[in-house]
């Protein structure tokens, strides 16, 4: 714990003038990030006497050990600053509202030549119109459903609209009149856009022009005796009614405006946005975040304004937006609204009418979200406390262990061994700092082992990036094999591989590019979460006493004695110790043993994945690949020119000579990899049972997509359905480790 005398800033060096300031830890992280108008009056808050603080900040000047800040000219720069910083850095103690889910939105791609409608997820694309978003899918492809007997623009995938171009047949929507058919030119693009324009006008809420268009088409129509097509728009009307009543009518005068309602306690508040648009509720939205500052309610706004419009330009902020309680001051946050949108934004809080009746609406499902995420167990602050303080008590630990790190090997009968680091902080995951291992230092199974390999490797790491940037103490001496080479369970050397370290995985959860820059390539003041920088207080491993023994050897042997280290065994749920003989045993009821399993659970989860990328890969692996100097490029000009491997195979050195690229040397190399290799067996469609003698050698042995190591898994992993040869082992999931 620092004492904030010990970095205080002196007198008269903190600009009085605008600005945003950045506390940082010992490890050089970003934790907190704030703005302010006069970053003297504001910073001074901060180191005043602690026992007038705040309880969380005073935990947070206690944790940092510097703080720093940058000037700007206006407020409002201030405010665009820490957006920008709050999401580059995701300071622990800042309010961060997390969506409990992705939010579809019903899209309109009117970047294309032939716009098409869609649900779309996630970031938002250039060129593309935005409606929502909605609760659910269902409810977009309910309401488009509706519509595209009105609009029929087109809905297919680019790889439909292109089969149906070559065919001239379009599909099943075509023939029953839900799609204009651009595709097979029933529609010209300037007649398609046309529709998706109208499309687009209808959804944004001007209803009322499409209405009496399509009324007055009927009543000509049947002035001209043209019964059969005023009935049908006559049908289009009541298509177009029923859409319009799925979102009922909350304000009669076809207002544009975001409804913000925050709920909130002690420890925690939720955030629920309505989002009306021409006067009815186009879509709905929530997020729920734990209070890790001492904040107002002005205060939460203006973080949920931050957060709503950060990335947001043009109509998608709203004329008008109604919240409960002002950000003080308002001027800056109205000014940064105004010139998100390019016009002016009304920022306010309703007092009567039909407004005020709305907010009140908001306001009960804020409350209800709230008391929702109560409910939930692993969301729970209080639950998560008491986890953390009981795993603290069972292993003797002097503090609740904040960051657990846990490992855990996977292999098939002894091939592709890897193994996986998943982290919790603060008793949720933190899935931007799991990592993946590939097991190279020795072959075959051994699990005692191939524990010992990664826990040395993850902390020779830790070491390196801390003796790096010089924060050993003084007096003391980086362990042997800091930074270089570390002995392995057998005394044998076990280099640093750093393609053997697989990079972070993604928000679902599964594994990431491995391209992340190592800590050497960090500058000391970034403040951006490095690759293996920051020291758990807890290491947990999936095992019993052996695979216990291996990771405490480990840290051992790197002269690392502050790291408490456990295991938690499947079989009775037992947490072993280090040189104790026998086990701790959790209640089964205990919070501390519900969290240890989830963390064993992940990592096994982590680590059974990408095994399975690794023996996919294995799988479909030819014997072009060991072909040295023969890259994908090449390899994929040689299947293009030879048409298969089998083709290329019967092909002499002056055949493949031909080919671009290719020379004589490489020629002789691939005839003779070629030559060795034994040809593959029949091939079968494991979906239809069906035996394919030849389909261009299982559609080019697959090995030319030639999957690097450290690929995103799902990339080449295959699909159901996709040809596997004949003799191929079968998925032996049961005998997975």
């Amino acid at each position: 714990m620092a004492d904030p005398s010990s970095y205080r800033p002196k007198p008269g060096e903190i600009p009085d003038s605008p600005g945003v300031y950045r506390f940082r830890d010992e490890h050089r992280r970003v934790i907190y990030v704030g703005k302010a108008k006069s970053l003297r009056q504001r910073l001074a808050n901060y180191f005043q006497d602690l026992a007038g603080l705040h309880p969380r900040t005073r935990t947070m000047v206690t944790t940092a050990v510097s703080v720093e800040w940058t000037v700007v000219s206006t407020e409002v720069e201030a405010l665009q600053l820490e957006y920008s910083w709050i999401k580059e850095y995701d300071p622990r103690f800042n309010v961060k509202y997390r969506d409990d889910k992705s939010y579809p939105y019903l899209a309109v791609t009117m970047n294309e030549e032939f716009p098409r409608v869609q649900v779309m997820r996630g970031h938002k694309k250039k060129g593309v119109r935005y409606f929502g978003p909605y609760g659910h899918a269902w409810a977009i492809r309910d309401t488009v459903d509706l519509l595209l007997r009105v609009f029929p623009v087109r809905t297919c995938s680019t790889g439909v609209f292109k089969n149906a171009a070559r065919t001239g047949r379009p599909c099943l929507l075509g023939y029953i009149g839900k799609c204009s058919a651009p595709c097979v030119d029933r529609i010209s693009a300037e007649e398609h856009r046309e529709l998706a324009e109208e499309f687009c006008d209808f959804m944004a809420g001007r209803t009322g022009a499409q209405l009496r268009r399509l009324e007055q088409r009927m009543a000509e129509a049947a002035e001209e005796m043209e019964y059969e097509r005023a009935a049908r728009l006559r049908d289009d009307i009541g298509a177009l009614k029923k859409a319009m009543e799925k979102s009922a009518v909350v304000l009669a005068d076809a207002t544009d405006a975001d409804l913000i309602a925050v709920a909130e306690d002690e420890l925690e508040a939720a955030v629920q946005i309505f989002h009306v648009r021409g006067g009815r509720v186009r879509g709905q939205r929530g997020w729920v975040t734990d209070k890790v500052e001492e904040i107002t309610t002005g205060a939460l706004v203006e973080h949920a304004l931050q957060q709503l419009y950060g990335e947001e330009t043009g109509d998608a902020v709203p004329r008008e937006v109604l919240v409960p309680a002002l950000p003080d001051p308002v001027e800056p946050v109205q000014q940064w609204l105004t010139g998100r949108r390019g016009s002016g934004v009304s920022l306010r809080v309703p007092q009567r009418g039909d407004k005020r009746a709305l907010m009140e609406t908001v306001e009960r499902n804020a409350q209800q979200a709230l008391v929702l995420h109560k409910t939930k167990r692993a969301s729970d602050l209080t639950t998560r406390s008491r986890a953390l303080e009981e795993i603290a008590d069972a292993l003797g630990l002097d503090s609740a262990p904040l960051r657990i790190e846990c490992y855990d090997v996977s292999h098939l009968q002894g091939d592709d061994v890897v193994a996986s680091m998943v982290v919790f902080e603060d008793g949720l995951a933190r899935k931007s700092e799991y990592r993946r291992f590939q097991i190279k230092s020795f072959a075959g199974q051994d699990d005692v082992r191939s524990m010992h390999e990664v826990i040395t490797r993850r902390f020779r790491r830790y070491l390196a990036d801390k003796e790096r940037t010089g924060e050993w103490s003084e007096g003391e001496e980086p362990a042997a094999g800091a930074g270089g080479e570390a002995a392995g369970a057998d005394g044998t050397a076990v280099p640093d591989r750093t393609t053997g370290t697989e990079g972070p995985p993604g928000q679902d959860g599964t594994a990431g590019d491995p391209a992340v820059p190592s800590a050497s390539t960090l500058t000391e003041d970034d403040g951006r979460p490095k690759r293996f920088a920051y020291p758990p207080q807890l290491v947990v491993v999936d095992g019993g006493a052996p695979q216990v023994a291996a990771a405490r050897r480990a840290l051992d042997e790197l002269g690392i004695d502050d790291i408490a280290v456990c295991g938690l065994a499947k079989r009775l749920e037992e947490v072993w110790l280090p040189d104790d003989d026998d086990p701790v045993v959790l209640p089964r009821t205990s919070e501390g043993l519900y969290l240890l399993q989830r963390v064993r659970d992940e990592a096994h989860r982590f680590a059974i994945g990408y095994q399975r990328v690794k023996r996919a890969k294995r799988f479909r692996s030819g014997p072009l690949d060991d072909v040295p100097g023969l890259g994908e490029t090449r390899k994929q000009a040689l299947i293009k020119h030879f048409g298969s491997v089998r083709r290329l195979r019967a092909a002499t050195v002056e055949q493949i000579c031909d080919v671009p690229g290719i020379g004589r040397k490489t020629a002789e190399a691939i005839t003779a990899a070629l030559a060795g290799a034994v040809p593959a067996g029949p091939a079968v469609n494991t979906a239809t049972g069906e035996i394919m003698d030849d389909m261009d050698d299982m559609d080019d042995m697959v090995d030319m997509e030639g999957m690097d190591d450290g690929e995103e898994p799902g990339k080449s992993g295959g699909s159901p359905g996709e040809p596997v040869s004949a003799g191929a082992p079968d998925d032996r999931r049961g005998l997975e480790r």
